[in-house]
């Protein structure tokens, strides 16, 4: 068990480890994804709708494939290679302007400070990841990464979650999953473990029954106050 206080004292904690979600969690890649594909619709004359995207978020294009809605939507085939080139042009322009989502900083580095256990778990490939947290100054900060290359079944399954949970050493119950995803939710709890959403703006009109917190930013809390709620007993 871990223990801190907020003036850096020592105060029980029966968490051991955090483990963090990427895309819209980290790094706001869902909302540039949206505004990507809804421009390429307007190019065509049609119009995304949001919930009809959201389904894919945190998981793959399987769930909603947005490239055959286009079509389905405009009543003919497309060269879905020229769409996807379009597609990567304008999201690649927006994601490079895009910053770390705030308190993601403080929270990874007060994790260290108090002995965390730190993993990411993410549908997304690590030649995505990779490059983003080399960029920002983050990778140094994990101690796992697991991704869809390494495992045969991504989010809403728990197979990437219990994959971080081998490979930090811990149990369900002893780490907390922060997640904007209902997919991802969904794999956490399944993983048997504590959860914490943060909704992204494409995610904020879902609904996510039996979360452990729910907050609008990663800022919201200190790491140490979110612990603290989160070991406090239920009303």
């Amino acid at each position: 068990m871990h223990q801190t206080d907020s003036d850096g004292g020592m105060a029980m904690t029966a968490i051991k480890a955090v483990v963090f979600d990427f895309d819209g969690l980290i790094l706001d890649t869902e909302t540039p994804s949206y505004e990507a594909f809804d421009r390429v619709y307007r190019e065509h004359g049609a119009e995304l709708p949001l919930e009809m995207f959201a389904r894919c978020v945190g998981t793959s294009f399987a769930a909603f494939d947005p490239y055959a809605y286009l079509e389905e939507i405009l009543g003919k085939p497309l060269e879905r290679e020229l769409i996807e080139t379009r597609y990567k042009e304008i999201y690649s322009a927006i994601v490079q302007e895009s910053s770390i989502l705030p308190g993601v900083r403080e929270n990874l580095a007060r994790a260290r400070e108090l002995g965390l256990a730190v993993g990411l778990a993410s549908s997304s490939s690590w030649g995505w990841i990779e490059p983003l947290l080399t960029r920002h100054g983050l990778l140094d900060r994990f101690d796992s990464f697991q991704t869809k290359d390494k495992v045969k079944r991504i989010k809403p399954d728990p197979e990437l979650y219990l994959a971080s949970l081998s490979e930090l050493g811990v149990h369900g119950h002893e780490a907390v999953s922060f997640e904007d995803s209902l997919n991802g939710f969904t794999a956490a709890r399944a993983a048997g473990m504590r959860t914490v959403v943060i909704p992204n703006s494409v995610t904020r009109h879902l609904t996510f029954s039996g979360a452990d917190l729910q907050l609008e930013s990663m800022a919201d809390l200190t790491l140490d106050s979110l612990l603290e709620r989160l070991d406090s007993p239920q009303p």
